[in-house]
């Protein structure tokens, strides 16, 4: 049997049928065989940390007594946990609200990390369309923030960690793994092209032909949240929407991907 080529990493925080849909879309559109799978929960404590105990083609890390941490702490401390257990040439991150939606995908990252020798890193900034009017309306704001002698905002990209492929010795030179305290995946990013890696950005109308991120769905979905922007029905309704489009209900009927 062939040794895996990517070992995908996904932490899980108490969204149980988000995590199944995940977890589904992966095995529906990925050849076992090529792929080596590491769930860390962070001590869900609720039903998707049962289901995950269920799943038999994944590899299950348990992190308990996480006091005091904050989401992204958390989530960037379940991947440097799961990046020990790598033995992959390529490693993958990925979040719970990341659904793969075609089999062509990981040979369309593989491919295009592969054609470019200098690069160790693939992925996305935010893996989302904007619409016209909210590109405008940023525009706008900066004119105005210039015309009134303020800074631009400009934003630091790196690599998020909802889906991003790197070659496993890169991060292994770069020795700082994915938290500093700061976003999973920035320091990282910076590491990489300090040591001469380049790092490929897919823009989001092409990546989302086979991967598909429901922006904040963790957090929107998650009972706890208590973020006002997230906790809107507005916001739910429209991850709802995305989850119809995407034909949620269907692989959760889909007990047999589990196996």
């Amino acid at each position: 049997m062939p040794k895996p080529e990517v070992t995908i990493i996904i932490p899980n925080y108490k969204t149980p049928d988000l995590t199944r849909f995940c977890l589904r879309s992966l095995r529906l559109h990925s050849n076992p065989e090529r792929v080596k799978v590491i769930v860390v929960d962070n001590d869900s404590q609720d039903e998707s940390t049962e289901y995950l105990r269920t799943v038999q083609w994944i590899d299950l890390i348990e992190r308990h007594d996480i006091a005091d941490e904050s989401g992204p702490e958390m989530h960037a401390r379940a991947l440097d946990c799961a990046l020990k257990k790598v033995d992959t040439p390529y490693v993958m991150v990925m979040h719970t609200d990341t659904i793969v939606r075609s089999d062509a995908w990981l040979d369309f990252l593989l491919k295009r990390l592969e054609e470019t020798p200098d690069a160790v890193g693939i992925g996305s900034w935010k893996l989302e369309v904007v619409p016209f009017w909210k590109r405008l309306g940023k525009g706008l704001e900066e004119v105005v923030r210039r015309c009134a002698g303020r800074h631009a905002n400009h934003e630091v990209r790196y690599l998020r960690s909802h889906c991003a492929l790197y070659r496993t010795d890169a991060v292994r030179r770069a020795g700082c793994g994915f938290f500093d305290g700061k976003t999973a995946g920035a320091s990282l990013h910076r590491k990489l092209e300090e040591q001469g890696g380049r790092l490929i950005f897919v823009e989001a109308p092409e990546l989302m032909k086979f991967i598909r991120h429901l922006n904040h769905a963790t957090m929107i979905l998650n009972p706890q949240s208590a973020d006002r922007k997230t906790a809107r029905p507005a916001a739910r309704a429209r991850i709802q929407r995305e989850l119809d489009e995407l034909r949620c209900a269907e692989l959760l009927k889909r007990d047999d991907l589990d196996r």
